[in-house]
């Protein structure tokens, strides 16, 4: 349809940009040769409502062993019981935020991200097509909340960011909105669509 509030997203999975990785901003960095990635999937949910799309997000429970309180997709490993990885991002998006899988519209895959953990991810970009009230899995998710898409796609909100970790300085992306601080694999992920989004 003429207008429709998705066209950029359409556009940037028609064209979407490379692999991306953790390491991007580092580029001194040697990953070791033959290492093995383990598969997992990320929901990047899309709800639309009057003030136009936005990107459901989570912010990880701060009583977790990894990444406590991180901004995060809903998603996970792909366990044996999923088909693909896009089976595992809607199976992890139920049970961490109650997203029913049948109220999601899978518009496509980005390109694969690779984590500092060792993680293959792929994003899933999915359109929720039904009014949708978060449940958040207790223990593992303390807020689920949403961000404009048209923040998210604008090129620069983005700023690159350092801290030690491991001894070595790593720099990431950030995209800061109000209260929460968006960064690492999560802000590099959106930063992809964003370049491929954010077009005149």
């Amino acid at each position: 349809m003429a207008n429709d509030p998705l066209d950029r997203v359409r556009a940037a999975l028609k064209n979407p940009p490379g692999a991306s990785s953790d390491f991007d901003l580092n580029p001194e960095t040697v990953l070791p040769e033959g290492r093995r990635l383990r598969p997992a999937g990320v929901l990047v949910p899309i709800l639309l409502d009057a003030s136009g799309p936005r990107v459901i997000l989570t912010k990880r429970s701060s009583a977790l062993k990894h990444h406590p309180g991180q901004i995060a997709f809903p998603g996970g490993k792909q366990d044996p019981g999923d088909a693909d990885v896009i089976a595992a991002a809607l199976r992890e998006a139920h049970e961490e935020i109650g997203l029913d899988p049948a109220s999601v519209e899978v518009m496509g895959t980005m390109s694969m991200h690779e984590t500092v953990t060792g993680f293959s991810v792929t994003p899933v970009i999915g359109y929720v097509t039904h009014p949708f009230t978060p449940t958040p899995e207790l223990g593992e998710v303390d807020e689920v909340f949403d961000v404009p898409l048209a923040y998210l796609t604008q090129r620069s909100n983005y700023r690159v960011e350092a801290r030690y970790w491991r001894g070595s300085l790593r720099r990431y992306y950030t995209v800061p909105f109000g209260p929460y601080y968006i960064w690492g694999a999560t802000a590099r992920i959106l930063r992809g669509i964003a370049e491929v989004a954010d077009q005149p």
